[in-house]
C-alpha cells in the first residue's frame, strides 16, 4: 500500500481527485440554480485550507460575483483548539450583500458559526456556507447553523490533501489522504 509521509504521520490514500473534481462540480450547479439571479453576491474565500476548492469551485460557476478572502484558524495540529482566531480580515463592507462563504472542511462548526454571526451583525443581507467537506459525527451546532452546500460528507478522520494541510504540508495533494493510524513506515511493516 502506497504510503507517505508528513511530519511524525504516515497517510494513505482516501479520495481520488476525480471524486473530489465531481463533488465539486455538483456543489456549484447549486450555487448557480441558487446565485443565477442574485446581484453581484460575494465568495468569502477562507484561507488557507479553501483555496483549492474556491478554485475548482469558480471553473464551474456561471454567476457574477466578487471574490474576497479571510483568514480564520481553529486548529493546532490535528484538532481544534475551540478558539477562533481571525488573522487577517475582510477590507471591504458586507452590508447589504449576500456572501456565499467557502470553507475546505466544516467539522464542530465553531469556525463557520462564528464567522457566519460576525458577518450577519456587519450587515450582510444573507450567509451561506459552501465546503468540501463536511463531518456530521463531529458538527456541535445542527439546531443553530445550516451548511447549505456540501460536496462530500466524510468520518472524523483527519485528512490532507487538495488544499488541508498538517501543519501547513500537504495542501498541493490532489487526491485526499488520512492519517494510518497502524502504520510505521519501516519495510512495509504495520504496527
Amino acid at each position: 500500500m502506497e504510503h507517505i509521509k508528513l511530519h511524525d504521520k504516515f497517510f494513505k490514500p482516501y479520495i481520488q481527485s476525480q471524486v473530489i473534481e465531481l463533488s465539486v462540480k455538483k456543489v456549484a450547479d447549486q450555487l448557480n440554480d441558487d446565485y443565477r439571479s442574485v446581484d453581484t453576491p460575494m465568495v468569502l474565500v477562507t484561507l488557507n485550507g479553501a483555496f483549492m476548492f474556491a478554485s475548482g469551485l469558480l471553473r464551474y460557476t456561471d454567476f457574477k460575483c466578487e471574490m474576497a478572502f479571510i483568514k480564520v484558524s481553529s486548529y493546532t495540529g490535528t484538532s481544534t483548539s475551540g478558539n477562533v482566531t481571525e488573522v487577517i480580515g475582510l477590507d471591504r463592507s458586507v452590508k447589504g450583500r449576500h456572501i456565499i462563504i467557502v470553507e475546505d472542511i466544516v467539522d464542530s462548526g465553531i469556525t463557520m458559526k462564528n464567522l457566519k454571526t460576525k458577518l450577519i451583525e456587519e450587515g450582510a443581507a444573507s450567509v451561506t456556507i459552501a465546503c468540501l467537506f463536511f463531518k456530521p459525527g463531529a458538527f456541535r451546532f445542527a439546531d443553530t447553523l445550516k451548511i447549505e452546500y456540501k460536496a462530500m460528507d466524510i468520518g472524523n478522520e483527519f485528512i490532507v490533501g487538495y488544499g488541508l494541510d498538517y501543519d501547513q504540508l500537504g495542501r498541493e495533494l490532489q487526491d485526499i489522504w488520512v492519517v494510518d493510524p497502524d502504520y510505521n513506515g519501516e519495510d512495509g511493516n504495520w504496527k
